[in-house]
């Protein structure tokens, strides 16, 4: 095939020798068969873990039994903390007849997966193949984009929806916009709308009725649908308590400091968080000025709110890895520009003994292998500058899929409660965290109560 129909519509500054561009259908079969394994490889390898996830699957599982659509309930009784998007994904993998742990990751994976081929083919649209690769390649390797898409969570679908409103904004293509954001409005209720705020500020002017009215007929009938069927109830639990309740209250037990997203945002983005310093662009260009204003303003508004959880900041990771890929592309890199994250690669043993006791019992139970960690990120270094960083991103991908081998029994042994439910089918609880009582219950499919107090 001639040069020039591989590299056709290229930017004229666009390096066609760069490994990526001067052989694009080999690597996006290789970036096909990356994902397909960081994403689809053994979801079903941990139970469900954390407080969140047994109980939306629960709701979700409820839904697809009673055939009810609107209300969302746990164990019968009404739950109003969030939209109905995720219960309904997840009621559609229990239809399908997926099991217990698959029926709510599988859907929210494929989401993941079908996001990172939509944004690299818009940001391909909007600038060029470089652009497009560096950034989608650092979202699809980064550990938040990774692990939020492996648990049935609220984040993930609407960091989906409202990057993919924010990208088509880009092109006035605003109706689909407008869908994505009503969509992403079912995922996490007003968030998106205040984190639209920057791209309705800086695009006020090409704003129409037709895309208002797709995102009132996407957004709003499930709200009013649910309203006419609880009443009060839905409005006082969903936005005074959980909405409104959230920003201005530490009532819900994530109280933070002021400066928890600073070092959230690195643990997000690891181990790429060293190139957001080449993270650059053209003021002039409105498409840039609208990602960092997306940026900051959600950065600066989810520090002011009184809780605070790394999750919430997932909105945020495909903005900034447009600005660093934007960076990378137009820099020439060097065997020091892959440094710092392979550096950072070497930690992922010391990573993989962290994680488990962290979630189990929270971070200060974890003991760091201070030693292992260490020499970990001298050989990544060194290991950097002997391959020059050519080959950073499949590394680091396989760095990842290593990790999830790992990782995966380790959680389910110390933070899931499904071994404990697959042994001895507990009909009773006590004494045992949170996060380990809904997954019971989950697992037994009620709501478990207190073993009797023995005298």
């Amino acid at each position: 095939m001639p040069r020039s129909v591989l590299v056709e519509g290229l930017q004229p500054e666009e390096d066609v020798s760069s490994p990526i561009l001067s052989r694009p259908r080999l690597w996006i079969a290789g970036a096909f068969l990356l994902v397909c394994a960081l994403y689809l490889f053994d979801l079903t390898g941990m139970g469900v873990v954390s407080t969140d996830e047994p109980r939306y699957a629960a709701i979700g599982q409820a839904m697809a039994r009673t055939g009810d659509w609107i209300s969302p309930r746990l164990w019968g009784q009404p739950w109003f903390e969030k939209p109905a998007l995720l219960y309904w994904m997840t009621a559609i993998g229990f239809r399908a007849g997926l099991g217990p742990d698959l029926a709510p990751r599988l859907p929210v994976a494929l989401l993941s997966a079908a996001f990172l081929a939509f944004f690299w083919w818009r940001l391909r649209i909007e600038w060029d193949w470089r652009v497009a690769s560096y950034s989608t390649a650092i979202l699809a390797t980064s550990a938040g984009w990774l692990a939020y898409s492996h648990v049935a969570v609220t984040d993930l679908p609407l960091a989906v929806f409202f990057t993919a409103a924010v990208l088509l904004s880009f092109r006035r293509d605003l109706t689909a916009s407008a869908v994505c954001l009503g969509l992403a409005a079912l995922a996490k209720g007003l968030v998106p709308l205040v984190l639209f705020a920057p791209v309705v500020a800086i695009a006020w002017r090409r704003i129409r009725l037709v895309p208002v009215l797709a995102f009132i007929v996407v957004a709003v009938p499930w709200y009013v649908l649910c309203t006419l069927q609880n009443g009060s109830q839905f409005l006082q639990v969903f936005f005074m308590e959980h909405t409104f309740g959230r920003f201005s209250s530490s009532a819900m037990q994530h109280g933070q400091p002021w400066w928890f997203y600073f070092p959230a945002l690195l643990l997000l983005l690891y181990p790429w968080f060293p190139l957001l310093a080449f993270a650059r662009g053209s003021w002039t260009d409105t498409r840039i000025r609208t990602l960092v204003a997306v940026v900051v303003f959600g950065f600066v508004f989810f520090s002011a709110a009184a809780n605070k959880l790394p999750g919430y900041l997932l909105p945020l990771l495909p903005a900034a890895c447009i600005l660093t890929g934007f960076g990378l592309s137009r820099m020439e890199v060097s065997r020091w520009t892959y440094i710092g994250p392979l550096a950072l690669l070497g930690a992922m043993p010391a990573i993989s003994q962290v994680v488990p006791p962290a979630m189990a019992h929270g971070l200060r139970a974890a003991n760091v292998p201070w030693l292992e960690l260490g020499a970990g990120l001298i050989c990544g270094a060194a290991f950097g500058l002997l391959i020059a960083g050519r080959y950073a991103f499949a590394l680091v991908a396989t760095g990842f899929i290593w990790l999830q081998i790992v990782l995966f029994p380790a959680i389910d042994r110390s933070a899931s409660a499904r071994p404990v439910w697959l042994e001895s089918h507990p009909t009773c609880v006590s004494g045992l965290p949170r996060s380990m009582v809904y997954g019971l219950d989950y697992y037994a499919e009620r709501s478990l109560p207190d073993c009797p107090v023995v005298r």
